[in-house]
């Protein structure tokens, strides 16, 4: 018992490591699957998958250490009985009491009643410990630093008063820790009903700035005041899983007119029209079946429907038109924009540089004083040269205009192909087509045989295992065979001699104790052996199966259900399964050889136990399907919670602008409720079986009892006999913990059902196809041919790319321009292969793109994404992310990209810190980020998707000026939303219901007045000089 606490601080001290390993493997894991488009894309998943190796590892090493600890733990207590009774009887023996039956018989019943708790004390140790961790863990968490609610002043009812917003000399900071300041404010004030505008070049502090009156960053002094209720658009949308109502509505009561208002104020009356089930849609993780405009306009329309007093919009004007600004009218209204062209409709405007506000005034003021401001709005006007010679288009028909208003507004499709899932059928309200995201896939009855096999064969083919029953087998024939020597060599009473002498009786059952004491040492280190072994086998067989799955699983699937099977499913299999399994295995040995010693009292046990075991068979049976289906429920209830929590936390900011932390508090507590119902009724079946098997139990020794004290004294041997009913005392228990295992075993391997059904997942195609790799410089040109090119996202869709036929020529600058869901997305995703042809080819430089693997096109081609995507890490590990370039070559790739005297200003340097997800980096220098990976890699071809569409106009003519100079002789494809990124271009494409409908030289296109890319030039240049408001 002393041995206790070591032992707990020892597997506490393990316990710990393996929380914190997990917890660093599971946040890497996390930022990756919400990546892993722009993995495949750059072709980096395997880099990243071995980073999630690499974390495993370290989790692994504190795995082994407490596997092998307890394993020791286990051994010790397991042969403990035979240590006690050796050290009893040889102190007995030495001390002159005479040994008799009645006292040895006396002292292995102890022994064998003291055996199964003494069995259980090693579980108990670590499920100890492990709470201890936990509770340790939560407390840490608690007592983290929260933000200061005292930071901003609120009035929510002060809706009177002339002043919305108030700011008066303040400084803000994000690092807590040193209080660096990142932001100052000598005095700034929102008039109620003002329209203030906020701009500034990327990292100027602009986001900064609401944050500052939304409380999410550190307030170092002064004071800001807020008197009314707030909304708040996010610069980088977030939307919540679930219906396209409930995004909008946020937990306001439904008000019809209200919201069909909010709908056509938010132009998204058409997007709800080609929805399958219109406003009900299943909206996809993070939005993923929704393009980067439609949840523009969707979390627009949900601060809109707030009716707020104050609106906070940081950067959403790609979704705003005039006629959504006039429902803002008579609010306070604050936003931060890159598209100057709103700059003139503001009452005020901010222009902020490097954390502080350099000028102030409205646009007339400002344009004549120079300066900052100059810069910004010179850089747009000489933008507007380039398109001023289709100022004179004929006005648009009123009827196309609300057709081609996703051109106007869209800041980009993330995935045409998923919206193609979803729209498939234009009725609105249609119920004929299943939602994107399915409940998630359960097994039902009994769990597969094969699962069993699975776990049992996945080290060395199951060869272990005999030895593992082997080691059993003798550790319970030694333990027998000890007892049985000690119960047949002494005599019956104290007037009879030892049938051997003392040193002979002591001797075999000392040797016999330690032989046993071997095994059972044998056994629990190769279960230890084989447990952490399965575990790692089954991890990275379900690690790589989830990395080769093609990226509509991603977009189906969300993350806490891929993360719920590598976080608490993953963590049963590693502690718990194999300790299960090979329970029930031990505890039917253990009572097979009960079985033996108790017959060796008569035949007439055998007769009592076969029904009794029967009873208990049938039992478990009558148990388990209602059991196996709450644990079943208990694992798909965990998914939801999980995703929820997430979701929540990548949210924050927008909940607290809304207000709304009591509404997500008590959805998260109902997911609790929803998630413990089955997890109470589990347990509550588990202590239904154990009362049950009590009574069994207490029955069926009782009948032993009487059977054995009926039998005539001459039938058996009375030793023996006494031995019997020694064993007979942990017999009832044995039944009782074979049938508990065997369903509690049931209830686990739940865990490796589910990792297995993501262990065999439909896999892209190859990633390298050794006998067809293209040259080492190819692509050497950069000439892309599309011959009848068909796309379908599933074989009852209709297609979404119709016969495409066009040739990009080496070196020249393809605009891609088109509608949502019109097929540009799709078209990127198909050089990628992210999606595959049905029919027709592509070919680069003579190579069909179909034939070689999706490594060697991926790596051969750059991309700038529509959403910058940082990871956890350094400077240098986003920059080159495998490691092929030198500092320097990093440092002019920095430079090109204008983020030099960013990163220079930081004391790191390119080790400089960056936060999950890139939060320490604004949305703006992220894309930069992108751009200096494009120039790193610099390859023959570059797809730029929406790539400026968050950086300001003048460094959108930067980057632009950049790709000019460094992708000269490079084919370069521009999907953009702003029309000067792509008038410049050798040829335009664009695409309308997946076919080419315009296709050549700007210059051409527009002398068409009737051409569609001429109408969208028309459109652009009058929407620059059209106010905010109407």
């Amino acid at each position: 018992m002393l041995a206790n606490i070591p032992l707990s601080t020892m597997l506490e001290k393990y316990q710990t490591g393996i929380m914190k390993a997990k917890d660093a493997r599971m946040r890497t894991t996390a930022e990756i699957l919400r990546s892993m488009r722009i993995l495949k894309l750059q072709a980096w998943e395997m880099k990243y998958m071995k980073k999630i190796e690499g974390l495993r590892k370290v989790e692994s090493e504190w795995l082994k250490g407490f596997r092998y600890s307890q394993a020791g733990i286990v051994a010790l207590f397991w042969a403990s009985p035979a240590i006690v009774g050796a050290i009893t009887f040889s102190a007995c023996l030495f001390m002159g009491v005479p040994l008799t039956a009645g006292r040895v018989l006396s002292a292995l019943a102890t022994f064998r009643i003291l055996q199964d708790p003494i069995y259980g004390i090693p579980d108990l140790i670590g499920v100890f410990s492990e709470t201890k961790v936990s509770l340790h863990r939560i407390t840490k968490f608690l007592d983290d630093e929260e933000i200061d609610a005292g930071a901003v002043s609120r009035c929510v009812t002060g809706n009177e008063m002339s002043i919305a917003v108030g700011i008066y000399d303040a400084c803000f900071s994000w690092d807590s820790c040193t209080m660096k300041p990142t932001l100052f404010v000598n005095q700034v004030e929102l008039m109620r009903g003002s329209k203030v505008a906020v701009c500034g070049q990327v990292g100027a502090g602009k986001s900064s700035f609401i944050s500052c009156i939304l409380g999410e960053i550190s307030k170092i002094s002064g004071t800001v005041q807020v008197n009314g209720s707030m909304a708040y658009v996010a610069q980088t949308a977030w939307i919540q899983s679930g219906k396209v109502q409930d995004n909008i509505l946020f937990g306001k009561l439904m008000d019809r007119q209200r919201y069909d208002t909010v709908l056509a104020a938010c132009s998204l009356i058409k997007d709800l029209d080609n929805f399958s089930h219109g406003d009900q849609t299943e909206i996809g993780e993070r939005g993923i079946n929704l393009s980067g405009g439609q949840k523009q306009r969707i979390q627009l329309a949900r601060a809109v429907y707030q009716d707020a007093d104050i609106y906070l919009l940081d950067d959403p004007f790609s979704a705003v038109d005039a006629h959504t600004g006039s429902h803002l009218f008579q609010k306070t209204v604050l936003y931060v924009t890159h598209q100057l062209e709103f700059l003139p409709a503001a009452d005020n405007i901010l222009v902020l540089e490097n954390g502080a506000i350099v000028q102030a005034g409205r646009y007339e003021d400002l344009v004549m004083s120079g300066a900052n401001f100059s810069k910004l709005i010179g850089a747009h006007f000489n933008a507007l040269k380039n398109v001023e010679y289709a100022n004179q288009a004929e006005t648009m028909e009123k009827d196309f205009m609300e057709s081609d208003s996703d051109l106007q507004e869209e800041k980009g499709e993330v995935q045409d192909h998923l919206l193609q899932l979803v729209h498939s059928n234009v009725q609105r309200g249609s119920k004929d087509y299943k939602q994107l995201v399915q409940k998630e896939e359960r097994e039902t009855g009994k769990v597969d045989s094969e699962v069993y096999w699975s776990l049992a064969t996945a080290v060395y083919g199951g060869s272990l295992v005999p030895l593992l029953l082997l080691a059993q087998i003798l550790f319970q024939a030694l333990q027998i065979l000890s007892n049985y020597w000690m119960a047949w060599a002494v005599p019956v009473n104290s007037d009879e001699r030892l049938k051997v002498s003392n040193k002979i009786l002591l001797g075999v059952y000392l040797g016999l104790a330690a032989a046993s004491a071997l095994c059972i040492f044998s056994r629990s280190f190769l279960l230890a052996f084989i447990a952490l072994k399965t575990a790692e086998k089954f991890f990275v067989n379900m690690l790589q199966s989830v990395f080769h799955a093609p990226m509509s699983f991603f977009d189906a699937t969300p993350a806490g259900r891929i993360l719920n099977r590598a976080s608490t499913d993953q963590s049963a299999l590693d502690l718990d399964v194999c300790n299960r399994f090979a329970t029930l295995i031990f505890n039917i040995i253990q009572l097979a050889a009960t079985f033996v010693v108790m017959s060796q009292v008569g035949w007439q046990v055998l007769g009592l136990f076969i029904p009794i075991i029967g009873f208990c068979v049938w039992l478990q049976q009558f148990y388990i399907v209602s059991a196996r289906e709450l644990a079943r429920l208990v694992g798909i209830r965990r998914s939801p919670l999980i995703h929820h929590l997430s979701e929540s936390i990548a949210g924050v900011a927008t909940i607290r602008g809304f207000n709304q932390e009591i509404q997500f508090i008590s959805t998260n507590m109902e997911l609790i409720d929803c998630y413990c119902r089955p997890l109470f009724h589990n347990f509550a079946a588990m202590e239904w079986l154990c009362l049950r098997l009590n009574v069994i139990s207490s029955c069926t020794f009782m009948f032993l009892l009487l059977l054995v004290v009926n039998l005539p004294p001459d039938r058996v041997n009375e030793g023996i006999a006494g031995l019997a009913v020694t064993y007979a005392l942990g017999m009832s228990q044995l039944q009782y913990s074979i049938v508990w295992n065997l369903c509690n075993l049931e209830n686990k391997i739940i865990s490796v059902e589910r990792i297995l059904q993501y262990s065999c997942l439909p896999s892209e195609a190859p990633l390298v196809v050794d006998n067809n790799n293209p040259p080492t410089g190819w692509p050497w040109a950069g000439t892309i041919m599309l011959k009848n090119v068909q796309v379908r996202y599933a074989p009852h869709l209709p297609l979404v790319l119709r016969n495409i036929t066009c040739t990009f020529l080496a070196g020249q600058k393809i605009g891609v321009v088109g509608r949502t869901g019109s097929g540009k997305s799709t078209l990127v995703q198909v050089l990628f292969r992210i999606v595959e042809p049905e029919a027709g080819m592509v070919i680069i430089d003579d190579v069909d793109t179909s034939q070689i693997g999706l490594h060697t096109l991926r790596s051969r081609l750059s991309i700038i994404p529509q959403e910058p995507t940082l990871f956890e890490g350094t400077v240098r590990e986003n920059f080159d992310p495998l490691m092929q370039h030198t500092d320097y070559e990093i440092w002019e790739a920095i430079k090109k990209s204008q983020l030099s005297d960013v990163i220079r200003s930081k004391n790191e340097g390119l080790d400089s810190p960056v936060s999950e997800n890139g939060e320490n980096w604004s949305v703006g220098q992220r894309q930069l980020v992108c751009l200096g990976r494009a120039l790193l890699k610099k390859t023959r071809i570059l797809i730029l998707d929406e790539a400026t569409a968050s950086v300001d106009t003048a460094t959108d003519c930067i980057i632009q000026n950049t790709l000019q100079s460094e992708f000269t002789d490079c084919t370069v494809i521009t999907i953009a939303h702003r029309i000067q990124t792509v008038i410049d271009s050798n040829c335009i494409l664009l695409l309308d219901n997946g076919m080419v409908s315009e296709f050549g030289p700007p210059q051409l296109l527009l002398r068409d007045k009737c051409s569609l890319f001429a109408k969208l030039v028309s459109e652009y240049t009058r929407r620059s000089s059209t106010p905010f408001e109407s």
